[in-house]
């Protein structure tokens, strides 16, 4: 017989305790797996160039590359938890920090996209009143070749003309934004 029992029973307690700090609840658990296999199916819709550069091991490649294939809903929807399961393997904040990376050339892209397209626009509407503030701006520009696509895109209705695709492409190509 013991005759310590609260000794044990302190014992016992602080193990208890030690456990129940580790022991993630059933519902906790879902959470997480939710998470990760929301974040595994952001994965899988970033196209496949990207998969290189992931911070990502082997099997969870290519289980990207197998799920981009996938053309049942319900293989595909298993194939989000198994990716799920191995992402458990991964650092997380890695993948994060690269998608976020991503998303932000992405928007910076996008940024400039929308700058060179309001650029061509107001070259062709204004014609030379636009072309001298941006030479002024921009001296790695040419006026000559400038000039002689604002013209000829303003004299073509067209919307979508291959000649404002030159001019777009020649801002493009020349300009740097900082």
């Amino acid at each position: 017989m013991h005759l310590n029992n609260d000794a044990d029973d302190s014992k016992l307690n602080k193990d208890n305790e030690l456990d129940a700090s580790d022991f993630a609840s059933k519902s906790a658990r879902k959470r997480e797996m939710a998470a990760l296999q929301e974040l595994g199916t952001s994965l899988i819709d970033l196209p496949a160039r990207h998969f290189a550069d992931l911070p990502i091991g082997k099997p969870l490649r290519d289980a990207l590359t197998l799920a981009k294939t996938l053309k049942s809903r319900e293989a595909r929807r298993r194939q989000i938890q198994y990716i799920g399961k191995l992402m458990r393997a991964e650092n997380i904040d890695d993948i994060r920090q690269f998608l976020n990376r991503l998303e932000d050339d992405n928007k910076l892209f996008r940024q400039r996209f929308r700058q060179i397209e309001h650029l061509c626009e107001s070259l062709v509407t204004s014609g030379d009143a636009a072309i001298e503030p941006l030479i002024a701006e921009h001296p790695e520009l040419n006026r000559q070749k400038l000039r002689q696509l604002a013209r000829k895109a303003g004299k073509e209705a067209i919307e979508d003309s291959p000649t404002r695709r030159k001019l777009f492409e020649y801002l493009q190509k020349t300009l740097s934004f900082n």
